[in-house]
């Protein structure tokens, strides 16, 4: 779910802090793009194909419209979620959310949510996939708009997770993190470090995106965000300045479209495909990190942020079952 809470933006007397001026046009992301390889990785002996019923696949494509992101947001995120689900296959079931679940709203109408969850088969590799957008007026005017997708991986591995979110509080202001989170301490495990973030060359992501002129990095205040993300973690403020918006659908498209592809392709191939299995003795250690950072995301993000925006009754429906869902 959202990694920056919802409350933070209703504490900000208005986005003009993140404002950068306008500067030449950026060179584009990446000449060297990360190749994946056509890997399919069934855990079992490819078992046929789950298929949704049409209700299931009607509240999908009603999920998938993304009705308050920007064009380039939107086209990335049915980009994103369609290669997940393409990749993997048999190995997610359908969602099997409530309806008022799936979709929810405040009396008034001024903030509405859609989440979308998939579990997976075991003994695959994935634990669940989830996707949500959120819109909310904001007091100040004009409206927040998140939409993000993290995949979560069981303890049959211990390869890092799967997070991207994409904040808007405005047409010319935007947010971006995109991330492996690790699972296991990057200072007791070396190797880890060595693997998922130095071999694949994860930093280059930030590193160019830093390159783009309106691109500043972002410092979320909570520091307990700050301790979950990987070293290479995109976490950047992307400001293009009034009447800006033409300019941030480029950059969405031409820098951030592919730096999110790439390392979605690189988690699907290094982390669900090739993630080494882990010791039995190390499982029981890994699935209470797991346990514990799944429920913070609930305690700093949602438990805090849904009562004030949905009102207790639609907030404690929606918690208990994210609580089930996430295994809190």
């Amino acid at each position: 779910m959202a990694i920056i809470t919802v409350q933070s933006f209703y504490l900000l007397p208005s986005t003009s802090c993140f404002r950068f001026s306008n500067s030449p046009a950026p060179s584009s992301l990446s000449t060297h793009r990360f190749k994946p390889t056509p890997i399919r990785c069934l855990a079992s002996a490819n078992p046929p194909p789950l298929q949704m019923n049409s209700s299931d696949d009607a509240e999908r494509k009603r999920f998938m419209e993304f009705p308050y992101a920007s064009s380039s947001v939107r086209d990335l995120m049915v980009d994103l979620f369609s290669t997940v689900e393409e990749r993997l296959k048999s190995e997610l079931l359908p969602c099997s959310l409530p309806n008022d679940v799936r979709y929810f709203t405040n009396q008034s109408g001024t903030a509405q949510n859609s989440l979308y969850i998939r579990s997976a088969n075991k003994p695959s590799k994935v634990e669940f996939i989830l996707g949500n957008w959120l819109h909310s007026n904001l007091p100040s005017g004009g409206s927040l708009n998140i939409t993000s997708l993290s995949c979560y991986l069981s303890t049959a591995t211990d390869a890092p997770n799967f997070l991207i979110e994409l904040i808007q509080s405005s047409p010319d202001s935007l947010i971006l993190i995109l991330d492996v989170p690790p699972r296991k301490d990057l200072v007791l495990h070396p190797e880890y470090l060595q693997i998922y973030y130095e071999e694949t060359q994860t930093d280059k992501h930030r590193q160019l995106l830093l390159k783009v002129p309106e691109i500043q990095p972002y410092n979320s205040s909570s520091l307990y965000i700050r301790s979950v993300v990987s070293p290479t973690a995109v976490l950047i403020s992307v400001q293009t300045g009034v009447d800006g918006e033409g300019r941030m659908e480029e950059i969405v498209k031409e820098n951030v479209t592919p730096a999110a592809k790439e390392l979605l392709a690189l988690w699907l191939d290094k982390c669900v495909c090739g993630g080494d299995r882990v010791a039995e003795v190390d499982m029981e250690t890994l699935a209470a990190r797991d346990r514990m950072v799944r429920r913070k995301s609930i305690e700093i993000d949602l438990g805090s942020a849904f009562p004030k925006l949905f009102g207790e009754e639609v907030a404690s429906r929606v918690l208990d079952v994210m609580r089930v869902a996430f295994g809190v």
